[in-house]
């Protein structure tokens, strides 16, 4: 019956439409039939058109035989809204918008002649006051490249997508128990091309551009082992100093590296040589691009059509002055719907696998970032946006029902419980969490020099104390490289020798922790420069005359991916605490652990002993949970990787003596700064 009234209510609104607007239209456009039912208009004003850009924003179309595009755009506080374009020369009059429901302001427009590629944006006239304004389309397919700021009329199903083998095999390659190594990297900075101006007079670089990234980065992240890829942002964004992280452009891939087609082909290709693409996605706030007091309007999402649109009008929850953003109504369905609408475009048309969601405690608190009478509180009179929370929910609800096998990774730095939980048991339903709360203890720990960690143990443990809380993602990302917080190897303290020694160590560690596992790209080589957005990385550095450490710690990287993938006690229990146990979490001043990994098989089982200082320990005892020899699969320390080779070349035979709560014990050489990785060979192997 509701559904009735809503539908009554159209048919009534239309029939009151004001006649200005009637008299706006040709009589031609009357017979163009609407891209959107009344079904749509119902589901969007309920905030749950998941496939709501099949119809917002500019869609080329054939109607009775004439070609064009179809526009469509939300503007509930406008009083009259026109195309302009290069079709039109810009012209505010001569192409005005037909409002398809006065209630919910969506506004539709056909125009026949126009063809993918115009230029187009909305001239929105607010009902409210004297504003005027041009903006780009919130819904558009693809921008200008920066600075410019027109929308361009696209068409995102001209790619033949090939990925049909990855796309069967994704929910088990992403799933919790299976191996999830990923490599994180900023398009714009990872790789460049040189270039010589065409005066000739000095050298330049360039971007990569979609397809020139997919064949080099395929090559290079398979031959390092990693499953899967993250993007920073490559949503459209006006400021290359802002990473991508404050988005202009929701539904358009950056024009910066190529089209949709050519994201779409980089996509595709990741896929058919087996590597998952993830993106870093930003719902939580958007990119402040005017200045109202001014009366200086930026062509985006801010003040859209003369109200607070897409944000909180109260700034005490509509603004982070401190990131210079607006934070977005999660109050109106509409919105949330322009968001899901979002996420649901990139996991549907470009195959993305996952959405790695940017700042998700900025979302969860009224009070992120704002002092004692900045914020408001909620209904109950805390601090937890509620609006946010139930956003959250809808969002990983329609992930996980309408797009199969992708995942959502929250980026949460708080103790919010239950973020990886499903919301069915009062979670948030995201598939991950970032282990946020260990990547800072063992950067904390690992900067400290190696005689003064014996009184720091804790930082690497405490984390075994909730591992299991959440299905975690472990990442060394790059918010931990810039600002002058050093590189990952300039991080490290001691000589040359020691940088290189500790990194190797911690990255054993971090590999046969549980959780999965993220590197910012150049740490897999030990760049020594804080990254920096604008520069390519310092490829020189693994080829000589350069100091052979940088390939010997790729080397390594790549060494773990394949253990990581070639040992299931690594993966197939990461998700229960069956897969791990303790060994000897205690010698602190010696400043060593010990730890299994453990699978559905005992033989399978996996023990990494972990030395933090530059001491090597000669017949260093440690408990192991079976009879039978043991040897050495992994050491960081082997000559090859740059170390000093001591390593334990010869089997390891356990004794009956209980050790540690262990049954057994073997006696070892524990290397200096290393990370060491055994396995058993029982005694019927042996005599095999």
């Amino acid at each position: 019956m509701l559904f009735l009234e809503i539908l009554r209510s159209y048919d009534k609104d239309e029939k009151h439409m004001t006649t200005s607007h009637s008299q706006q239209q040709s009589d031609s456009h009357h017979h163009v039939p609407s891209l959107f039912s009344d079904f749509d208009l119902y589901l969007f004003g309920q905030g749950r058109d998941y496939r709501i850009y099949e119809k917002m924003g500019a869609h080329p179309r054939v109607v009775n035989g004439v070609a064009g595009v179809n526009f469509a755009v939300w503007a509930p506080g406008a009083r009259a809204v026109s195309i302009i374009g290069d079709f039109n020369n810009w012209d505010r009059e001569s192409t005005p918008m037909h409002l398809r429901h006065k209630e919910l302001g969506v506004w539709e427009h056909f125009v026949p002649g126009v063809n993918v590629g115009a230029l187009y944006k909305y001239t929105i006239t607010s009902r409210y006051n004297d504003y005027i304004v041009d903006k780009t389309d919130p819904y558009g397919f693809s921008t200008e490249v920066r600075p410019q700021t027109a929308s361009i009329v696209s068409d995102i199903h001209r790619h033949s997508w090939q990925d049909n083998a990855w796309m069967l095999q994704r929910e088990k390659r992403q799933d919790l128990n299976a191996p999830l190594s990923i490599y994180e990297l900023h398009p714009g900075s990872w790789r460049h091309i040189p270039e010589r101006h065409q005066e000739g007079a000095t050298e330049e670089d360039r971007y990569l551009t979609y397809r020139e990234l997919a064949p080099a980065l395929a090559e290079y992240v398979k031959d390092l082992g990693f499953t899967h890829v993250e993007l920073t942002p490559i949503t459209e964004y006006p400021t290359d100093a802002s990473w991508g992280y404050q988005v202009t452009g929701y539904y358009a891939p950056t024009s910066r590296f190529g089209t949709p087609e050519d994201f779409q082909y980089f996509v595709d290709y990741m896929h058919q040589h087996e590597i998952g693409v993830l993106l870093d996605w930003v719902p939580s706030h958007f990119s402040q691009d005017g200045d109202p007091v001014h009366h200086l309007h930026g062509p985006q999402l801010g003040n859209f059509d003369g109200t607070h649109l897409y944000e909180y009008a109260d700034p005490r929850k509509g603004e982070h002055k401190e990131w210079g953003t607006y934070v977005f109504d999660y109050g109106k369905s509409e919105v949330k719907n322009f968001l899901i609408g979002s996420a649901m475009l990139w996991l549907h048309e470009y195959h993305i696998d996952g959405l790695r969601v940017d700042a998700v405690a900025s979302m969860l608190y009224l009070d992120y970032l704002r002092d004692p009478g900045q914020w408001t509180p909620n209904i109950h009179g805390g601090r937890e946006h509620l609006e946010a929370v139930d956003f959250l929910r809808q969002l990983n609800d329609a992930v996980s029902t309408q797009e199969p096998g992708t995942i959502t990774i929250a980026e949460e730095s708080t103790t919010w419980p239950f973020v990886s939980r499903p919301t069915y048991t009062g979670g948030l339903g995201f598939s991950y969490k970032w282990n946020m709360g260990w990547m800072h203890d063992m950067l904390e720990y690992m900067q400290i020099d190696h005689i003064h960690r014996r009184y720091h143990h804790n930082n690497i443990t405490f984390s075994l104390m909730y591992a299991y809380s959440e299905n975690f993602v472990l990442p060394l990302s790059h918010d931990e490289v810039v600002h002058i917080k050093h590189s990952l190897i300039n991080k490290m303290p001691g000589d040359l020798w020691q940088k290189f020694a500790n990194l190797r160590a911690f990255y054993g560690y971090m590999w046969g922790h549980p959780g999965k596992k993220l590197l910012f790209m150049g740490g897999e080589f030990g760049q020594w420069r804080e990254w920096n957005f604008a520069e390519s990385l310092d490829w020189h550095l693994l080829t000589p005359p350069s100091d052979p450490h940088h390939a010997q710690l790729r080397d390594f990287v790549r060494d773990l991916n394949t253990l990581y993938h070639q040992e299931p006690a690594l993966s197939v229990l990461d998700s229960s605490e069956q897969g791990f146990s303790w060994i000897d979490p205690n010698d602190s001043d010696n400043s060593v652990i010990s730890f299994m990994r453990r699978s559905h098989r005992p033989e399978e089982t996996l023990i990494f002993v972990c030395n933090f200082t530059p001491t090597p320990h000669h017949n260093y005892r440690i408990g192991v949970p079976y009879t039978g020899a043991y040897y050495e699969v992994l050491n960081s320390d082997a000559t090859h990787y740059g170390g000093s080779g001591l390593i334990n070349d010869a089997l390891l035979p356990s004794s009956p003596l209980h050790w540690q709560s262990c049954p057994h014990s073997i006696v070892l050489t524990l290397p200096p700064l290393a990370t060491i990785v055994l396995k058993p060979r029982t005694l019927e192997n042996n005599n095999a």
